[in-house]
């Protein structure tokens, strides 16, 4: 059986960090207290187990109290806060309350799980409460604890005690109480916050709990609460009866909070986005034309291009027929006449097509109509809506599947309903009958099957889809009548959801493993809204909305439930950490929205934009004031008054920002072309300006969504190039794969690193600015909105110089171990052998002197390794499948161009600079062939797997020459600035000096001419 595995992430380990870190300074000490045993029939067991420490009626085991002050815990967070570039609170906001941002998908649950382990390791607190908003996060949560149990004992060596909260099992609060170890009650807030006997036990004295209260012996524990999804959580009601509890501390894990208390780590979507850490969003939009039935109904599918034969469009529309009016789908070209392709149906005279545009995605006709991709026009009733939406979820199914089976990786689709009866109902019998929406969907299922098996007889794939019966592969999971073991909508009522709900997420929730193999039919998922919450199955490709617009459910939400990166058969998750691939290549989340691309991703981008409201809008003086930069050597500038100024008028002089400190579209094509200038003080930091500069959202430039109907090209086949004997002899040259080996001996490395440190190491002093400023005159509410109403009077700042400036002791050795994987002998030779005059900057800055030695060391690392690498041939080689198997689909005229000389009939592109590239290729007369070189063939090498760019063969008089260019870059000069780039350049030398004997030449160029002069 499948089981799903995990692995040490830096995002979830910088979130951890931030919690940890605000209680610097607190003992590491277990808290026994007399714990209440209530009132208890004496018996003879219970006299022999007074005399025992394991079982003795005195002790119970509660989280230590704060032994730090609410200054230190505010300093801490203040700290933290700083280092995560947020805004730093004045005041400790709701008392110990500490919010943590993470996008949905980005595994906040793996995360908080991990902070309690972390916090019983640091400050052994052990007693844990997560509070939930329904009974689906809750089973959720439960079954997060279970798999990823042998992952924490493998990391921690102990193992956490959990459980689900039921008042009819108070057994479990008594060792919860009494038990040592980390000990975790997961509740829903229903629980101890609703009407009704159930939900009131908690405070009631109870017979069966030796006349004691539940709530009284939980609060005793001094316990950690932990709120997930604390905006559907916290009413009044709920923030008043969570006192109850008496936490030591509150912290709360969302995406989208509504109330942030002393935030101290945020990764919101664009940070998720960018860092490739969910998936890639596409939309399917159907925007309705017209509705008054007096237009013949049409439904634009989409355009299929060819560089061979002119584009085609793929339409939907009603033919006359044997059997009487049905709708029926048909490729057409420019000519064809859909009034004769209908039979004669008075509604299409006139419907001739005068153009296929493939680089607009639309169709026009004689009578001036023209429909682009997505449209339907006619007299639309509700049910063929649906049915479009079924079958374009089903396609998308399809084109995903038929890739992602070679890769080991099932495809899920989700379709969110309003009724049960539209996918299950039931005779005078009892017995269960397809609803609407489940007829349709085996109806458009099997049409689409069909086609599939005749296009692909030995595939197999093709052998996979055939052990599938249309019955089995799709489900509805919804609530369950107990009495009549019928599918029923969800209740409202609390008490009923706990008491009904919990089987219907069984697969789904309970049994997630079963769903993601192949053996389980199960692909195609059909349940109510109520799974919008509390259910994240990685491996669901495509979202369906099957029911009328509902306010009060946010597009957010219901995307989310497909954010989350996908795993293969063996339960590894396919992120950036898998050689040979683009995480976004793969991860793919398509929506088929119920309107228009555009309606659907404004909505979307303005739900998301709520969510960034506290990021940065401007790059400003405020923005570079006080920030610090560090570049690959670890050398860091902090940005004082002067530089802030500095930058902000260079970025102003160099259009990059406009007049209202807005980045522009210059700023963006300089990121792209790896171009961007700056200040001369920070020349040797460009790409950690770069990186500071993403943490601003610029709302016209950043998008989240893509429209999927503009990936035209569908699908790249090797052409007649791709078999050329010029290009099989280079591809039989270069498709060898090769294993490095690194032997250096630990005396130089460390040799070389107190060199280095005691050369290069600076440590900033720790400063302190106040700022003085009083209320000007409102002249509008935006101001006062915008928080303009303030105006700085004055400024002043100094450096801290007394060295006792943290009561935090650090494990110097053991966080330079963690930073440098190197071991902690080493670490101490390197701290021993530097000179007392750099050790002393310890005391001066601690976190900063681990920082930036860290980096020295780790530079020194890469440098050794990299001086003393050798390569050699394994005996393997890349497949062609690479080629042959891709998921690549561009957007003519956009990412995608047509080209004459490359393996595919198009070429797709990263930048404008790689499109010029490749534009010059295929029409330099010197060049046989070329192929941009698919993500598959990547070279290893020490600092991360090398996936070259560019294959190509020369012609020169009768010799072919083979010619082979790793990068093409905008900026020669941006790239000697990046040590990372540079190691894996020089790796990549080293590689194909291995496998050739000189004939196949490696360069790094910025432009086709720059090529040319190494050719000749």
């Amino acid at each position: 059986m499948m089981k799903l595995k995990f692995k040490h992430q830096q995002f979830q380990i910088d979130a951890v960090n931030a919690v940890v870190d605000c209680f610097a300074g607190q003992p590491n000490t277990v808290s026994k207290y007399t714990l209440d045993r209530g009132n208890r029939p004496f018996t003879a067991q219970m006299e022999i187990e007074a005399f025992t420490d394991r079982y003795s009626d005195a002790v119970g085991f509660k989280n230590k109290e704060l032994m730090i002050t609410d200054q230190d815990v505010l300093a801490n967070i203040q700290k933290v806060q700083k280092r995560n570039g947020l805004k730093v609170s004045e005041k400790l906001e709701g008392r110990y309350n500490l919010t943590i941002e993470m996008e949905t998908g980005t595994g906040k649950t793996y995360t908080y799980i991990r902070t309690m382990f972390e916090l019983n390791k640091k400050y052994g607190w052990s007693k844990f409460i997560v509070v939930v908003p329904s009974i689906a996060i809750r089973e959720g949560v439960y079954k997060s604890f279970q798999i990823t149990e042998d992952h924490f004992i493998n990391d921690y060596g102990i193992k956490a005690r959990y459980f689900i909260y039921n008042s009819k099992q108070l057994h479990n609060i008594e060792s919860f109480a009494s038990d040592a170890g980390i000990n975790v009650m997961i509740i829903n807030s229903q629980a101890f916050n609703a009407r009704g006997k159930d939900a009131r036990r908690i405070y009631m004295e109870l017979d069966d709990f030796q006349s004691r209260r539940p709530i009284d012996v939980i609060a005793q524990t001094n316990p950690i609460l932990i709120i997930d999804e604390p905006q559907s959580v916290e009413g009044e009601r709920t923030k008043e009866a969570l006192k109850a509890f008496n936490p030591l501390f509150t912290l709360r894990y969302s995406a989208t909070h509504r109330q942030e208390y002393n935030k101290i780590y945020r990764l919101d979507a664009l940070d998720a986005y960018n860092k490739k850490l969910v998936k890639k969003i596409q939309v399917k939009g159907i925007s309705v034309k017209g509705s008054t039935g007096t237009e013949g109904y049409l439904y634009l599918e989409g355009i299929d291009v060819s560089s061979k034969k002119p584009p085609i469009a793929r339409i939907e529309f009603e033919k006359k027929t044997g059997a009487g009016i049905k709708k029926v789908p048909l490729k057409v070209n420019a000519g064809d006449d859909l009034y004769q392709l209908s039979g004669g149906l008075e509604q299409y005279r006139g419907y001739v097509v005068s153009e296929v545009n493939g680089y607009k995605n639309t169709v026009s006709f004689l009578n001036g109509l023209t429909l682009s991709a997505g449209d339907v026009q006619g007299d639309i009733h509700d049910l063929t809506f649906r049915r479009i939406q079924i079958r374009e979820t089903i396609v998308s199914h399809f084109e995903k599947e038929k890739y992602l089976f070679h890769k080991g990786i099932k495809v899920l689709s989700l379709f969110f309903i309003d009724e049960v009866a539209k996918y299950r109902k039931y005779d005078r019998d009892g017995t269960a009958l397809n609803g609407e929406y489940a007829q349709i969907f085996e109806e458009e299922y099997t049409r689409i099957l069909n086609e599939y098996l005749s296009l692909f007889n030995d595939d197999p794939y093709i052998k996979y889809l055939q052990g599938i019966s249309v019955k089995d592969t799709h489900k509805g999971y919804f609530s369950i009548d107990k009495k009549t073991n019928r599918l029923v909508n969800s209740k409202v009522s609390a008490r009923e959801t706990e008491s009904d709900d919990v089987d219907a997420y069984d697969l789904i929730m309970k049994d997630k493993e079963r769903l993601l193999s192949f053996e389980e039919p199960t692909r195609f998922i059909f349940s109510h809204s109520a799974l919008r919450e509390g259910w994240d199955n990685p491996n669901v490709f495509q979202i369906c909305t099957l029911k009328h617009s509902d306010s009060t459910i946010k597009k957010r939400q219901e995307v989310g439930r497909g954010l989350r990166l996908c795993v293969n058969m063996h339960g590894e998750r396919i992120d950036s950490s898998i050689p040979g691939i683009d995480v976004h290549d793969i991860n793919v989340l398509t929506v088929v929205a119920s309107e228009s691309y555009e309606q659907f991703a404004r909505q979307l981008q303005a739900e998301i934009a709520e969510t960034l409201a506290d990021r940065p809008h401007k790059a400003d003086v405020q923005f570079f004031l006080d920030r610090a930069v560090t570049n690959e050597r670890g050398e860091t500038i902090r940005i004082d008054e002067h530089l802030a100024k500095k930058l902000n008028k260079f970025f102003y002089k160099k259009d990059y920002i406009d007049e209202d400190d807005n980045l522009t579209q210059n700023y963006f094509t300089a990121v792209e072309t790896d171009s961007v200038e700056v200040p001369e003080e920070f020349n040797n930091h460009v790409e950690a300006v770069v990186e500071l500069l993403k943490e601003i959202y610029s709302p016209d430039k950043t998008s989240l969504v893509s429209d999927e109907r503009k990936g035209n090209v569908k699908e790249l086949k090797p052409n007649d190039n791709f078999y050329k004997k010029e290009f099989q002899d280079l591809w039989n040259i270069i498709n060898r794969k090769t294993a490095y080996t690194v032997r250096f001996d630990s005396d130089e490395l460390v040799k070389k690193c107190i060199e280095a440190i005691d050369q290069k190491l600076a440590v900033p002093d720790i400063q302190f600015r106040v700022k003085y400023g009083e209320m000007t005159k409102i002249d509008s509410r935006d101001r006062l909105k915008k928080g303009e109403a303030f105006e700085v009077k004055e400024s002043y700042g100094g450096i801290v110089y007394n060295y006792a400036v943290s009561q935090h002791k650090y494990d110097l050795i053991g966080k330079l171990v963690d930073e440098t994987r190197l071991t902690r002998k080493t670490i101490v030779r390197i701290l021993t052998g530097i000179s007392p005059a750099k050790f002393a900057l310890y005391r001066k800055n601690p976190e900063q002197f681990i920082i930036n030695t860290a980096r020295i060391i780790n530079e020194q690392k890469a440098t050794t390794i990299i001086e003393h690498i050798t390569y050699d041939v394994v005996n393997d080689t890349f497949d062609t499948s690479i080629f042959t198997l891709n998921n690549m689909k561009g957007n003519l005229g956009s990412d995608a161009i047509e080209a004459k000389k490359h393996i595919y009939d198009f070429v797709l592109t990263d930048s404008k600079v790689e499109k010029q590239f490749a534009r010059e290729l295929d029409t330099g007369r010197e060049v046989c062939v070329f192929a941009k070189l698919p993500r598959g063939f990547f070279i290893p090498t020490p600092v991360g797997d090398y996936n070259p760019d560019w294959a190509i063969v020369f012609n020169e008089g009768d010799v072919k020459h083979i010619y082979f260019v790793a990068e093409t870059k905008g900026s020669m000069d941006s790239l000697e600035l990046r040590e990372v780039e540079k190691a894996k350049i020089y790796c990549a030398r080293k590689h194909f000096e291995s496998i050739s004997t000189g004939n196949v030449k490696y360069e790094v160029v910025n432009s086709y001419e720059k090529l040319l002069e190494i050719v000749k």
